[in-house]
């Protein structure tokens, strides 16, 4: 199984605490601070899924998502969407782009970590 895990997220709290946290969980972890990052990243690296915040300055997350999506070689990526951004419209648009997930800030460790290894195990 790809045990390769992004994460993508603006704020550094955030991203060092998931960073964390996957690699607790046994995860290979890639960090991106903004949607170009994640991009460039996706150039070099294929995860199995990616962790992704909406709200970032240049790309938003919607934008690496349909990107994800869009291409051949990386639309089999898992992707759950983390973001603040929590009103019913926000959320519909993160599963219009492709999103396997979407979970509201602030959330659960545990439950995050829960629904990533459901979807990994779903990917394999």
């Amino acid at each position: 199984m790809d045990m390769k895990v992004l994460v993508v997220d603006d704020e550094p709290n955030i991203l060092m605490s998931l960073d964390f946290l996957m690699r607790k969980e046994g995860y290979e972890v890639f960090v991106a601070r903004n949607g170009r990052e994640a991009i460039e990243l996706l150039q070099k690296e294929i995860p199995a899924l990616v962790v992704l915040d909406i709200m970032m300055p240049d790309v938003d997350g919607y934008e690496v998502c349909t990107l994800i999506k869009k291409r051949k070689e990386l639309a089999h990526i898992k992707v759950i969407f983390l973001s603040a951004k929590s009103k019913p419209v926000d959320i519909e648009k993160g599963y219009e782009v492709g999103a396997d997930l979407y979970l509201t800030k602030p959330f659960s460790t545990r439950n995050l970590v829960g629904k990533v290894k459901e979807l990994l195990q779903m990917a394999s």
